[in-house]
């Protein structure tokens, strides 16, 4: 610990004492109760264990230092920025944590947006299916009918035809019979006058 007695500086290669200028330096305070601090918890403190680790406590406030401070002061902000980046990184992962649910949360919304999705272009598939069908067989009713309307139409003029052709080859015949009839007659004629 730190002797009570009046504090002697080094200014410009002269030891001058506290009483001889009537004051203190202005940062003796603050390092008085750092190391008064160090020394206490060092007296505390077992051998080979950390104080954050034996007490638990929450990590010391850093007290302002001069820019001449040592080298001993400067591992105790060391030790403080460990302590600050602990509690730091935890809050890191504890806003990561709030970030990758929503990205989770994301990513299922745009999941369930596809699959309604492709549900409605199925449902709009199956339609578009069903509805082909159903015009193919209107179409293909109407098909057959107009091919059973053909076929008696084509029936009617066959059964026109077939009747025209009997009646020409009826009277083909009729003429024939009547030729005969005559060439016979006249052969009749031509034998009588020849007799």
């Amino acid at each position: 610990m730190l002797d009570a007695g009046p504090a002697r500086h080094f200014h410009q290669g002269k030891e001058v004492s506290g009483q001889e200028n009537g004051t203190r330096f202005s940062f003796f305070e603050e390092l008085h109760a750092v190391f008064a601090e160090r020394a206490r918890s060092m007296q505390r403190q077992p051998l080979g264990s950390k104080p954050a680790e034996r007490t638990g406590a929450p990590a010391k406030k850093k007290l302002k230092r001069p820019a001449e401070s040592s080298g001993h002061d400067q591992e105790t902000d060391d030790d403080d920025d460990d302590d600050e980046q602990r509690p730091r990184s935890r809050k890191m992962k504890a806003a990561q944590k709030p970030r990758t649910s929503g990205t989770s949360a994301a990513i299922r919304g745009l999941l369930r947006d596809f699959l309604e999705q492709q549900h409605r272009l199925d449902v709009q598939r199956q339609e578009a299916m069903e509805r082909q069908a159903q015009e193919r067989l209107v179409f293909e009713q109407q098909w057959r009918q107009s091919m059973q309307i053909l076929e008696r139409e084509r029936l009617m003029l066959e059964q026109a035809w077939m009747e025209r052709e009997e009646q020409r080859r009826i009277r083909e015949e009729a003429r024939a019979e009547m030729r005969d009839a005559l060439l016979t007659t006249l052969l009749n004629r031509l034998l009588q006058d020849d007799l």
